[in-house]
């Protein structure tokens, strides 16, 4: 064989090389995106579990705060109307109704709301409430990420078998649902996009 010879041999398979090289930068650039994905999608899932726990527990202190806040109401009730049917009351058991009466009172005040702790009634919901839309919020996120990394998966599979099969309309298949798994990874961490079916 002549050095011009190889010389056509070396040129007829550089066209294949350079698809090679260019598939096999793509897979790995896929790769990157499929393991940003599956991080949003285990975050996404964690956020929805903890922020769903979270803001049951706010809801169940709200319950309890407010069963109290009721009992002393009930009690201040029955102090009021039993000093109202004893009219012969004396004026150290007046004072000692009285004081307790108060102090009922600013416990079922504080019971509705007490910002310096957070731990009232107004604040408790409050606080619920941030929960259940932060949960909302990662429930929306997990869809897009399951569906970009499913076809992220599909885009790798498809190049590298085009690879192996030298068929270069299965790459072009595969980057274009790599190209829609990666807007679909994108749109989960951003919701800037509501897809049908997904949302």
């Amino acid at each position: 064989m002549k050095a011009d010879e190889a010389t056509e041999f070396m040129d007829v398979d550089k066209p294949k090389d350079t698809f090679k090289q260019r598939a096999a930068i793509f897979i790995s650039f896929l790769a990157m995106l499929l393991a940003i994905t599956g991080l949003g999608g285990q975050n996404a899932s964690k956020e929805t579990l903890n922020n769903n726990i979270q803001a049951a527990n706010a809801f169940n202190f709200y319950q309890a705060k407010n069963i109290r806040q009721t009992s002393l109401m009930l009690a201040a009730d029955e102090i009021e109307l039993a000093w109202a049917a004893t009219p012969g009351l004396s004026d150290q058991a007046k004072a000692a109704l009285a004081k307790k009466l108060e102090t009922y009172k600013a416990n079922i005040a504080r019971y509705e709301s007490e910002p310096s702790t957070g731990e009232g009634k107004k604040e408790l919901m409050a606080r619920a409430r941030a929960h259940e839309e932060a949960r909302d919020h990662a429930i929306k996120q997990d869809p897009y990420f399951d569906y970009a990394e499913a076809l992220l998966q599909i885009a790798i599979v498809l190049i590298s078998v085009s690879l192996v099969a030298e068929i270069i309309w299965l790459a072009f298949l595969g980057g274009g649902l790599g190209l829609v798994g990666a807007l679909l990874m994108i749109n989960g961490f951003t919701l800037w996009v509501a897809v049908p079916g997904l949302s």
